[in-house]
């Protein structure tokens, strides 16, 4: 839904090319609707909208600087080869530290179901419905036996440290110790007293280790991890060094993970196959982010914001001192503080003092992470206090200061931050019921770089609550989607693609998982299906073009009955009734999820018949093929070993898609008079929903995201009571209105 023209895409059997549009064309009196690719040189691919499945989106460079290849010579295969080969090496790596992960059983908590209750009865708020997802899958996570490795994507100030506080507690509980990591010293201390304050009542020991703590305390602490006498420890980078020894480590939570370097991961690495990790963060790294979206790492998103959370108004403009003085004194007037993000600690005391000049109204301070320990703390715990209410600062704000009065950040030269950042900088600001604003100031516009000016359109663009992993995609776009276990940024993902590399690491794995080599083309799978009319979605049932082609793809990659009943009860929910088009549509959907797992290459039907057209590696039932053609040699013809031709009078499309299904269903094996085609629920639908009444309003709503369970029919139930998931026989449907028999309908 998200392609513009000229847009790159990956076809996966021609390579990257240029999205052109969605364009109608006329082939044998028949009207159906195309795709248009442009490759090198200026050919062109009409892909039919039924085949979108071996069409993705094109992520892992910059527009500007994708691939673009030509229909016909050997680039895509050689750039698919050594894809293939990078994949198999990251595929093998993965699957050694899965194998020590099996090795070693995770904690498989046996969690007090009292004591549980009376911990989060402790939460002064109510948890959104996206956060208790995310708690729930993280406490079912650590009652497996394997090691959990969860990433938990929230906006900032939507609550993932409580997710992290109950998963704490649940480990704590079972005797097991937790180190919880911090990028800054600021966010250990924060996180440090936000843990004692819910532990309070509890028998948890909860200790820091930061360069605000005296040695005598780091070295009491250390000693009593090495014990077991200290069950929740929470510190920088300092806890990732060789000589911290735990007794009984449990859980790693990871906070902000993009802010550590490489060692450090390489470390965290090695603990992932070890003990359950779990991983909080706004903005996920490319290389997070892609981990994730391939299965390799769990994932649960927090995208509800709390109850009153208002989006924060951010705005990029050149520096100009008018657009300060008014900013600083709205925030001011009503009675807020300020952020003036300055990340240059040389001058930010001569910084300090121009904005005092600026703003007398004010009252300003500076702090930078290269302080004294005592001055930084102060000063910081005077801004909290609200002792002055404008901070002059570095970037050492960026991550867990938690401040609910300071309600505008203006951040000076931000096209030279990055957008984690950026968001992690807009997130200081706003956790309160009143409107929050961020200003990105910038020397001159003219003069930014691609990037930068990329950067800065992302966070302006997507200001709304929840979008830090709608950020991330687009880093995942301007930064490259990264090796999932190197230092590269880009590798092979930036020839083909993100969505490509996934699919050839997840194939890589299952094929050594079975002692195989990967070595299959991409899309040998598809299945192009032709009924010989028209099967698309009319312009006038949905006119626009960007959600006509997202209905077109979802179709085309739905790989069951149940996916496709559902979409087709989302097509009649927002737009009515199916023209007999889009019905021809599901058909071809539905005959391609029976021929795919055959390996049925091609199916085209007539009037007078059908062809299909096997794949390399056929998956038929033989001696049922060959009992078909020995009993009707006249309908059932074998034209070498590739296709099938059969010779029928298939003058009614209903007869045709039946007929196809039927021959489908007897070729997997099965036994037709047993299976439930997909004319068995499609015809019904005719019938349901009601017309919309003539107040215009609807007499009945679906909800897809969640499947009600079946209903019995009484004789009292009405038509409204019944649910899209009825059994076919409890259809109210007239014998004489269907098809079929009422029995079989």
């Amino acid at each position: 839904s998200s392609l513009t023209i000229d847009s790159p895409v990956v076809h996966v059997e021609h390579g990257v090319g240029r999205y052109k549009g969605l364009q109608t064309l006329d082939a044998g009196g028949v009207a159906n609707e195309y795709l248009v690719l442009e490759y090198s040189g200026g050919d062109k691919l009409y892909v039919p909208v039924g085949s979108l499945s071996l069409i993705h989106r094109y992520t892992g460079a910059e527009e500007q600087v994708a691939p673009l290849h030509s229909l016909g010579n050997e680039r895509w295969e050689k750039a698919q080869a050594k894809a293939r080969e990078k994949a198999h090496d990251v595929a093998a790596e993965l699957l050694k530290i899965q194998a020590r992960r099996a090795a070693k059983p995770g904690l498989k908590l046996d969690l007090s179901d009292e004591d549980y209750q009376a911990f989060i009865a402790q939460f002064p708020f109510t948890t959104t419905p996206d956060q208790q997802s995310a708690i729930d899958a993280v406490l079912a996570d650590l009652q497996l036996e394997k090691p959990m490795d969860r990433v938990v994507c929230g906006d900032v100030g939507f609550g993932k440290t409580e997710v992290a506080l109950r998963a704490t507690f649940a480990v704590a509980r079972a005797g097991r110790q937790v180190c919880v990591l911090a990028p800054t010293t600021l966010l250990a201390e924060q996180h440090a007293k936000n843990f004692s304050d819910r532990f309070a009542g509890w028998p948890i020991r909860v200790a820091a280790l930061s360069r605000l703590r005296t040695t005598k305390e780091q070295n009491a602490a250390l000693k009593q991890l090495e014990e077991g006498s200290l069950d929740v420890v929470i510190g920088t980078h300092r806890l990732l060094q060789p000589d911290i020894k735990f007794k009984d480590l449990g859980l790693v939570v990871v906070d902000e993970e993009h802010r550590f370097g490489v060692r450090h991961k390489e470390r965290l690495k090695n603990l992932r196959a070890e003990v359950d990790m779990l991983t909080l963060t706004a903005t996920p790294i490319p290389r997070t982010l892609n981990m994730s979206l391939a299965g390799l790492r769990d994932l649960s998103i927090i995208a509800t914001p709390p109850p009153s959370r208002q989006a924060i108004k951010t705005t990029v403009a050149e520096w100009d001192n008018g657009l300060v003085y008014e900013a600083c004194l709205r925030e001011l007037k009503r009675g807020g503080q300020i952020y003036f993000m300055h990340n240059e600690v040389k001058d930010i005391e001569v910084f300090a003092a121009k904005i005092q000049e600026l703003v007398p109204e004010g009252k300003v301070r500076f702090a930078h992470g290269q302080m004294r320990e005592r001055e930084l703390e102060q000063v910081m715990l005077d801004f909290y206090h609200n002792r002055f209410n404008i901070l002059v600062c570095t970037t050492i704000i960026e991550s867990g200061i938690d401040v609910p009065s300071a309600n505008t950040i203006l951040i000076d030269r931000a096209d030279a931050l990055g957008l984690a950042q950026l968001h992690q900088l807009r997130g200081r600001v706003g956790r309160s019921h009143h409107r929050a604003y961020a200003y990105l100031l910038v020397p001159s516009k003219r003069a930014l770089t691609p990037d930068a000016e990329k950067r800065l359109e992302a966070i302006e663009t997507l200001g709304e609550l929840g979008s830090g992993f709608a950020l991330a995609t687009h880093d995942l776009e301007i930064r490259g989607a990264g090796e999932l276990l190197g230092d590269e940024q880009s590798g092979q993902i930036e020839e083909v693609g993100f969505t490509l590399y996934s699919e050839l690491l997840a194939r890589a794995v299952r094929a050594i998982q079975k002692g195989k080599l990967d070595d299959e083309p991409f899309g040998h799978a598809a299945c192009e299906v032709d009924l010989g009319v028209s099967a698309l979605i009319p312009s006038d049932y949905v006119p626009d073009i960007a959600t006509r082609l997202a209905l077109y793809k979802r179709v085309a990659e739905a790989t069951s009955e149940d996916a496709l009943r559902e979409l087709q009860v989302e097509f009649i929910d927002r737009f009515g009734l199916l023209p007999p088009a889009a019905e021809r549509l599901f058909d071809q959907a539905q005959l391609r999820t029976l021929a795919e797992p055959l390996g049925i290459r091609k199916l085209r039907a007539h009037a007078k018949g059908a062809v299909l057209e096997f794949g390399p590696q056929p998956k038929v039932d033989t001696m049922k093929l060959i009992g078909l053609i020995q009993k009707q040699p006249k309908v059932y013809r074998l034209e070498g070993q590739k296709k099938l031709h059969i010779s029928a009078e298939l003058a009614a499309v209903d007869l045709r898609v039946d007929s196809l299904a039927k021959l489908l269903a007897t070729l997997s094996g099965g036994n037709p008079g047993s299976t439930k085609p997909h004319w068995r629920w499609r015809c019904c639908w005719r019938l349901w929903p009601p017309r919309p009444t003539a107040t215009g309003s609807r007499p009945w709503s679906f909800s897809t995201r969640r499947r009600p369970k079946p209903v019995t029919p009484r004789s009292s139930r009405s038509w409204r009571g019944l649910t899209p998931w009825t059994t076919a026989a409890a259809w109210p449907t007239p014998a004489s209105t269907c098809r079929q028999t009422a029995p079989a309908c």
